[in-house]
């Protein structure tokens, strides 16, 4: 009679016949793959611009928290920025890179770069980003830089102005790349822009017009 029990009873690691399934309606013995997180992964790339440590002084007395600055892209013409504090260095990049999910632009490209010039201003910090011929690359620096690679620009030439504090120099950038507007965008338009009917400056115009 106890050997029988002993058979009928399940082993170790096995579900019971009936027996409701695991925590989170999965059934019991192991976890699904998480093939989400490792998609979401490998369809962006992203940077950390700037990482500071910030304390805010209050009744209770001083509160330390940890500012991020991320960059996140694709390479492929999709871009985006977040700022954001946490308690942890991996708490603010992991909110900063979700905010920048949330306001990420499309960039259009004519011919391997921008249709024309922009300059945007955001606080002290200003930038000009210019179209470049094929071969070019990505002639920039500092934050700038950072967010035309990740945007995937493949020719672009480009100069800061004023302050050099990066998160205000990626809001320009920002700022700049979002107010892209094709000829087709842009039907009142009269004028094209020299790129858009087919001239393409040289580089050591670009960067005489920049200085």
């Amino acid at each position: 009679m106890d050997n029988k029990q002993q058979n009928n009873a399940p082993s170790e690691g096995q579900q019971r016949p009936g027996s409701p399934a695991g925590r989170g309606g999965r059934p019991s013995g192991g976890r699904p793959p998480r093939n989400r997180r490792s998609e979401e992964k490998g369809e962006f790339d992203s940077r950390i611009l700037e990482l500071a440590r910030v304390t805010r002084v209050t009744k209770g007395g001083k509160r330390m928290r940890f500012r991020a600055c991320v960059v996140l892209g694709d390479r492929k013409g999709r871009v985006g920025y977040g700022v954001a504090k946490g308690l942890d260095v991996q708490q603010a990049v992991s909110k900063a890179t979700n905010k920048a999910k949330k306001v990420m632009i499309t960039v259009p490209f004519v011919n391997e770069t921008i249709p024309y010039e922009i300059r945007r201003k955001f606080a002290a910090a200003q930038v000009i980003i210019k179209p470049a011929p094929e071969g070019t690359g990505v002639k920039a620096g500092g934050a700038v830089r950072v967010v035309l690679e990740l945007a995937g620009v493949p020719n672009v030439v480009a100069k800061i102005l004023g302050s050099n504090n990066k998160i205000n120099n990626a809001k320009a950038t920002m700022a700049a790349l979002s107010s892209i507007k094709t000829i087709k965008e842009r039907p009142n338009s009269a004028k094209k822009s020299k790129l858009e009917q087919g001239v393409v400056p040289t580089v050591e115009s670009q960067v005489e017009e920049a200085e």
